[in-house]
């Protein structure tokens, strides 16, 4: 064998041992180390010898299989039809040639061939049997062939139909589908696990795949997972008097039979309506809510797809558009402490910036100390950075110690083990070492340790640490000038007092200047001081006394809200302001009273019973009243609440006031106002462009309400002539 035979036999075989070692971590143990980014350039590369060199090709090669053998604990289940995978593009000249290869098979103009186009989830796909339209049969795709039983675990998710709805369907039917988690939710669970010292995700698409592989089902039914049809599997004889031409036609039959199919979902034609269809859900994939990693065309008509037929591990009439990952390596730099609203100290990981889908990103959450020990973080670690829409980005896991860092130390003579007196003087001088590359490294013991400041960054107050608590806060308050901006900020801010042109720039100038250091300050500013200052202009300050002046008419919600009570949101200050009628019986509740309050517990009871009794609130309070301050109280046993124990939705804009009118008004009614429909909605409010909430309501049933309507029904219970139906 030649020497150049030979190098390629060894590219091949790393190939391979990487891609399987991948498969194994992501579908197996749901810990992945490597990018989606990374494992689609070694596949390319793979496919590429494979073809230049078809007597290397192996029936056990990741080419020629998807995903990897099921994990132990579940029964194993054969697909009887395989679960292949899509071949990939990445560019939008592949677009084009994929549909000018299936129009030259074809013999006919690619250009008039119809695609069904939908979004790429990110998630764990899965196939569902039914038999007489019982749900019989989950399993996972395993390694394509053969997956993993999870019935009982699917059948927890509301997504997913136990019982398919109307009639004319046939006697065993195989839907597939994508298993995923939305941000928001996934946020909200995995901060939740933090509290609890539970296990904490790297990303939506890890969460699903763990959530789906849990072997107690009521562990899987608390996770917020979603089920997504994506194909009807028309090779089942059963299927042979389904009289459906089409891919989209079998989708529109999935939702007829109870299943979700994403939105997204559109029927386009030619090169250039694929093309454009990519484009215009690239540019609002942020906007999504839910991780997406490209978009699937597929032929849809079903007489082409049988005659355009498979390649090895994929259909022919069938591709995915991959676009930028979400997740990439980088490597730490530093690590920075931030000071919150309440004093919580952030960390916040200073990386080499790198792109991650689209955007360049050298900041990234690290949340709290308890999750650097949980990653087992050190500056100069390799790691890899997740981030989605508008979800922070954050370091999900570290891959492994800088190896470049290590080979450096180590080619100039150091040993990454000795110690020594210059430990101590390490990480300024390992850092300096880093950016200028001077001849003589650093002597370390090994990358540098992150460790929790014992002082305030930015005022230097202890720092406070609670047994049992993972968050660390500044003790300084609103002498902490970091503090006292969130502060201001939150106060400022459009869902508390809505002070129109107060931005986060002005205020920090403000208390730069230290001309406001309680919101109280605010109501002093006067108009020619204001106008002093860089980009200010006598108009512009005018303006924001205005404003000013016009928030002094507020509602005790929205007060209570802006006051930043540690952990009271808008909804419970809602419920406070309705329990007590003022401010004064909220301010003299004791713990006892306020746990008696609709959502409020025994943590958020003490929060607000200490705020209360600090001398300087209630200083500032009685300033803000001094200055002009006001809202309507009331009796709280004159108050009718028709709306008590409901939920409601509003969508759409609405013409005759804003939404948050609209929520303040049901919430001083007893409602309580969601942004989402489920069968316990009582009723949704839509107005003009309302779109997914309104489609969901009707396929509900649950009543809708037009404008006109919703305000004849509020003014019938405000004035107390109409009670809730």
């Amino acid at each position: 064998m030649n020497q150049p035979e030979k190098k390629i036999l060894d590219e091949v075989a790393t190939l391979r041992a990487e891609l399987d070692d991948a498969n194994y971590r992501y579908y197996v143990l749901d810990e992945p180390r490597m990018t989606d980014a990374d494992y689609d350039r070694r596949l390319r590369r793979l496919q590429e010898l494979e073809e230049a060199y078809p007597k290397l090709v192996r029936p056990d090669s990741p080419t020629q299989r998807v995903g990897a053998a099921p994990a132990e604990g579940f029964p194993k289940v054969a697909h009887a039809v395989p679960m292949l995978s899509l071949n990939n593009a990445f560019a939008e000249a592949e677009l084009k040639a994929f549909v000018k290869r299936l129009g030259d098979r074809l013999e006919r103009d690619g250009d008039e061939l119809a695609f069904c186009c939908e979004p790429k989830l990110d998630g764990a796909a899965v196939s569902l049997v039914y038999e007489r339209g019982q749900l019989t049969s989950g399993v996972t795709r395993g390694d394509g062939r053969t997956g993993e039983g999870i019935t009982s675990n699917l059948k927890t998710l509301k997504s997913i139909p136990q019982k398919l709805r109307g009639k004319e369907w046939p006697e065993r039917l195989e839907v597939r589908g994508e298993v995923t988690m939305r941000h928001a939710e996934f946020e909200a669970m995995n901060d939740k696990a933090r509290e609890e010292g539970g296990k904490v995700f790297a990303n939506p698409r890890n969460a699903a795949a763990g959530s789906l592989r849990q072997l107690d089902p009521r562990i899987t039914a608390t996770r917020p997972l979603e089920f997504t049809a994506y194909q009807l599997v028309q090779e089942m004889a059963s299927l042979a008097n389904i009289d459906t031409p089409t891919h989209s036609e079998q989708m529109s039959l999935l939702r007829e039979w109870g299943f979700r199919v994403n939105p997204e979902f559109k029927v386009v034609k030619g090169a250039c309506g694929v093309i454009d269809y990519c484009r215009d859900l690239g540019e609002r994939r942020d906007a999504l809510g839910y991780d997406i990693d490209g978009a699937v065309i597929k032929v849809d008509n079903l007489r082409l797809q049988r005659e355009l037929g498979f390649v090895a591990r994929a259909p022919r009439w069938a591709i995915a558009y991959k676009y930028p990952a979400q997740e990439k390596q980088t490597t730490l730099k530093d690590v920075k402490w931030q000071v919150g609203r309440t004093g919580a100290l952030t960390p916040v990981a200073k990386l080499e910036p790198v792109e991650v889908g689209g955007v360049t990103v050298s900041n990234a959450t690290l949340h709290n100390m308890g999750e650097i020990l949980r990653l087992g973080l050190r500056i100069g670690d390799v790691v890899n950075v997740y981030r989605a829409g508008d979800v922070i980005p954050k370091v999900v896991r570290k891959v492994s110690p800088s190896r470049d860092i290590s080979r450096n130390l180590q080619r100039r003579g150091t040993s990454l083990r000795r110690q020594g007196p210059s430990l101590r003087r390490s990480r300024p001088a390992l850092r300096r070492w880093l950016k200028h590359g001077s001849r003589k490294p650093p002597v370390i013991a090994g990358l540098m340790r992150i460790t929790s400041p014992s002082r305030c960054p930015v005022c230097h107050s202890q720092i406070e640490r609670l047994k049992g608590v993972a968050v660390a806060r500044c003790s300084g308050g609103l002498y902490c000038s970091a503090q006292r901006r969130e502060a201001l900020k939150h106060f400022a801010s459009r869902r508390a007092m809505d002070i129109d042109g107060l931005g986060e720039k002005l205020i920090d100038q403000l208390v730069e200047l230290d001309w406001v250091k309680t919101p109280a300050d605010l109501f002093r500013l006067k108009a020619e001081d204001l106008a002093t200052l860089p980009r200010m202009a006598q108009k512009s300050s005018d303006n924001l006394v205005a404003a000013l002046e016009k928030a002094k008419q507020t509602t005790l919600p929205r007060f209570i809200f802006a006051l930043g009570i540690r952990e009271v949101g808008e909804a419970t200050a809602a419920n406070l302001a309705r329990h007590f009628g003022t401010l004064d019986a909220l301010m003299e509740a004791e713990v006892a009273d306020l746990e008696a309050v609709e959502d409020v517990g025994p943590v958020v009871a003490s929060h607000v019973y200490t705020f209360f009794r600090q001398p300087h609130n209630r200083e500032t309070i009685e300033e803000l009243r001094s200055l002009g301050l006001t809202w309507k109280e009331e009796v709280v046993g004159d108050r009718p609440q028709p709306l008590a124990g409901q939920t409601w939705v509003l969508t759409g804009t609405l013409e005759s006031m804003t939404r948050d009118e609209g929520k303040e008004r049901l919430q001083a009614l007893g409602a309580k106002v969601a942004g989402s429909v489920s069968k316990k909605t009582a009723a949704v409010v839509a107005g003009p462009g309302a779109g997914s909430k309104l489609a969901k309501a009707e396929q509900m049933g649950v009543p809708v309400l037009d404008e006109q309507g919703f305000l004849e029904r509020l003014e019938a219970w405000e004035s107390g002539k109409e009670a809730a139906q």
